[in-house]
């Protein structure tokens, strides 16, 4: 019994292939298949479209395999009509690589430029419905008070209510605290900063004023500053009187 389970001596085992065409390398797509030197050689399954090893050194074939490898519970796996399919290297492995390399090139000269699309930004706040801060005490003030009279006559949650404040009457709160704590201070720019205006106003106007003054000979026009000032006072003429516009003083040629 023991010698008839023994395996006789210089036979071996090899599946048989599934007697089709070899696929030839040449007429394969160089993205389905890989057979660079080192590393495992794989290709697409021309059936079920689905990566698998290559077997075997001289000969290739793709190894044996189901369609599926996910198979619901009680069925039985149907394997894939490609399994032990020749693959015949007709190319050396340097022409697949340039095939590769050119196929590469070509799918990047075709890929469009990524386009990043930005959120489109909220739309801004009518302003018949936006609120102006308070900018003083008073108005912190009248605020904070219209506020808690139309929140507290509301019926929803987390309104305002005994020492309980919702968020913009605790808003309106702290801005009146801090109005009332800087008031002093804010009152105190202003002052100085009034100060300062009327300060260079009136240096301003006695710098104008002394140069009107003083340069009254070098503005006057030809005829003098007696016709000048004449000029520049406004009196009112009644009808029977006589300018005072006349005289040698007043020139009536314009001078070359």
């Amino acid at each position: 019994m023991m010698a008839k389970n023994r395996k006789r001596p210089g036979r071996t085992r090899t599946k048989r292939d599934n007697r089709r065409e070899p696929v030839l390398l040449s007429k394969i797509d160089p993205q389905e298949i890989n057979v660079r030197e080192g590393e495992a050689k794989s290709i697409v399954c021309p059936d079920c479209r689905s990566w698998h090893r290559l077997m075997g050194d001289t000969k290739l074939k793709i190894r044996e395999h189901c369609i599926s490898d996910k198979v619901a519970e009680g069925q039985k796996h149907v394997r894939c009509d490609g399994s032990n399919q020749v693959v015949a290297l007709d190319i050396t492995v340097e022409q697949w690589t340039e095939a590769m390399l050119a196929a590469d090139s070509t799918a990047t000269g075709r890929r469009s430029a990524r386009q990043h699309y930005k959120p489109l930004p909220a739309p801004a706040k009518p302003v018949t419905r936006m609120s102006p801060v308070p900018a003083n005490v008073a108005d912190a003030l009248t605020a904070y008070r219209e506020h808690l009279k139309k929140c507290r006559a509301r019926t929803t949650a987390g309104r305002c209510g005994g020492t309980h404040r919702c968020a913009d009457g605790a808003r309106l709160a702290a801005l009146y605290a801090q109005l009332k704590r800087t008031q002093p201070l804010r009152d105190r720019e202003a002052r100085v900063d009034a100060l300062l205006a009327r300060y260079r106003a009136t240096t301003v106007w006695a710098k104008h004023s002394e140069a009107t003054v003083n340069g009254k000979k070098t503005t006057a026009k030809r005829s003098g500053t007696a016709v000048e000032d004449t000029n520049n006072v406004c009196r009112i003429h009644p009808a029977t009187t006589v300018t005072e516009f006349r005289g040698p003083s007043l020139p009536v040629r314009q001078a070359s």
